[in-house]
């Protein structure tokens, strides 16, 4: 019974030093300062499991559909490109002033991944629908679900399985938007 009233003043001092901590205004807040190691891993570890939780009862579509593609190409050039970049381009003003730094989806880790009809491709194709239609919060990553419907998202999801393999000039055809798809605006 002796351990009760320690562990008691244990956690009564912690939360005091959390509290303390938090309205100190010492953490930096600033976009330009990077957290500390044990704050972005915390954060990096909290947003993935996240996402993948949250991601994975959703149902792909056929994302190798032509049509599908063309209209994710023109969304992500006007509202994706100015941060996630374009094939060629290696920053922007606005990828450089974002922290944490935006991911370049035209070179992305899974770029080499074999068998497209993967789990681990699907698994992938998942996470990219879910993180574009909710956003991650503190991160710059609006959530587009509130002004496109699941379809033009799940266009911008085929047209990201494409992008990797895409040069300028390739890019530039798979992203003009033609008169039809101004009613999108």
């Amino acid at each position: 019974m002796k351990l009760l009233p320690g562990a008691l003043l244990f956690l009564a001092v912690t939360a005091a030093s959390g509290v303390g901590f938090l309205y100190s205004g010492t953490y930096p807040m600033g976009a330009d300062t990077p957290h500390y190691n044990l704050t972005y891993w915390a954060l990096e570890t909290l947003r993935e499991n996240s996402v993948e939780k949250a991601s994975r009862a959703l149902v792909l579509p056929d994302l190798s559909s032509p049509d599908l593609i063309l209209a994710g190409g023109a969304d992500y050039n006007d509202m994706c490109a100015g941060c996630h970049l374009k094939p060629g381009k290696a920053d922007s003003d606005m990828s450089i002033g974002l922290y944490p730094q935006p991911p370049n989806l035209t070179i992305p880790p899974y770029l080499h991944v074999v068998d497209e009809n993967s789990e681990k491709a699907s698994r992938l194709a998942r996470k990219q629908f879910w993180v574009i239609k909710h956003g991650i919060k503190a991160s710059g990553m609006p959530a587009w679900g509130k002004t496109h419907d699941d379809q033009r998202i799940w266009a911008m999801v085929a047209f990201l399985q494409q992008l990797p393999r895409l040069d300028p000039a390739q890019y530039q055809i798979l992203t003009a938007r033609g008169n039809t798809e101004e009613a999108h605006h």
